[in-house]
């Protein structure tokens, strides 16, 4: 797989966003990487977890965000299942995963029902090390501010508004991978 390919296939009709979500998505697998560099004890895939940071917006260019560049028509927080539905149709199943499963701290089946979030009714939490370690990582880092990475307290408030089993998760991943 390349994950550049598929990038340049979905995005280059959007260049401002195409640089945005690059930048970001860079950042993502690079930290992503020194983790696993630095916790060598962490048995995930490092090829993967590659590709599928540098793909897990590559839905966002149907949702409307304009601070982003995004245009589009669906409300952002459909990125992540919009991402995987493309990633689906290229063959890309796990990767596919960690797009739907990297918003917020996932969102559960519940919370997407009682909430009554434009979402599909499935579960969309993190499972595998690589889903977690993704959408962990995606939490210190902002499409709006490309050259600033959060401090964990940063990356902690900004999940203040999801509720504590967000902060639990965000908790146990702070303890998991730092």
């Amino acid at each position: 797989m390349e994950a550049l390919q598929l990038l340049h296939r979905y995005l280059d009709p959007y260049p401002a966003l195409f640089d945005i979500v690059y930048t970001h998505s860079k950042s993502i697998a690079d930290k992503a990487l020194k983790i696993l560099d630095t916790h060598p004890g962490i048995q995930a895939d490092r090829q993967f977890i590659e590709e599928a940071a540098m793909l897990h917006d590559i839905g966002v260019h149907k949702t409307f965000a304009p601070d982003i560049a995004c245009f589009g028509t669906q409300p952002y927080i459909c990125h992540g299942y919009l991402g995987a539905d493309i990633l689906r149709a290229e063959g890309y199943e796990r990767h596919a995963l960690v797009c739907e499963r990297h918003t917020g701290t996932g969102i559960s089946l519940q919370e997407i029902i009682e909430k009554q979030l434009p979402l599909p009714h499935r579960d969309m939490i993190p499972v595998s090390i690589e889903e977690q370690l993704i959408c962990f990582v995606d939490k210190f880092f902002s499409k709006t501010n490309l050259q600033k990475e959060r401090s964990t307290d940063q990356a902690r408030r900004k999940l203040e508004r999801f509720g504590p089993e967000s902060l639990e998760r965000f908790d146990f991943w702070c303890k998991s991978f730092l």
